[in-house]
């Protein structure tokens, strides 16, 4: 079976679907590519800028360092709130394909009887391929954000250990 079958045998909700994994997926490899090449970056330079300040105990070098922070720590989650929503919408288009589905199938059995199985199991893949690919999507999902959060939280507390050590 192709992929392109599957998505037919589907319906246009799994068209849906496939569509918000896909944002979902390049929104994580943006964050991975963030967190693996451009905050390494930003982090060692905020740290050789706070190990050549003369004064880093002052009111004055304790604010550009809790700002340093403050803006590591919103570019570090920058699109996790996003990916967390897209992710809780794949069960509830799953969901949905599930209700068209059945829909298709007592559509099928009002106009044709309910003697003709091979009418009504288009309908039910109609209803459950997206329930299963909703699910499928969403337990990965849950995964990965979860790895992405927890790769942030470490980062900031690094970032956060380093420019609170004094020279």
């Amino acid at each position: 079976m192709t992929l392109h079958q599957f998505m037919q045998q589907g319906g246009q909700v799994l068209w849906w679907l496939a569509v918000v994994v896909l944002v979902y997926w390049l929104l994580v490899a943006e964050r991975a590519l963030y967190l693996s090449f451009y905050f390494p970056k930003q982090r060692a330079e905020w740290i050789e800028k706070w190990q050549q300040r003369k004064d880093q105990t002052s009111w004055y070098a304790r604010s550009i360092r809790e700002g340093w922070l403050g803006k590591a720590q919103s570019d570090l989650t920058q699109n996790l709130n996003f990916i967390k929503v897209l992710v809780a919408i794949c069960p509830m288009l799953g969901l949905l394909g599930t209700v068209t589905g059945m829909i298709s199938v007592f559509d099928v059995m009002a106009n044709q009887g309910s003697s003709n199985p091979k009418l009504m199991a288009a309908g039910i893949s109609l209803a459950t391929l997206p329930t299963m690919a909703g699910m499928v999507a969403a337990l990965v999902g849950m995964f990965v954000h979860a790895r992405l959060v927890k790769a942030c939280q470490i980062r900031e507390v690094k970032l956060e250990k380093s420019l609170r050590s004094q020279k």
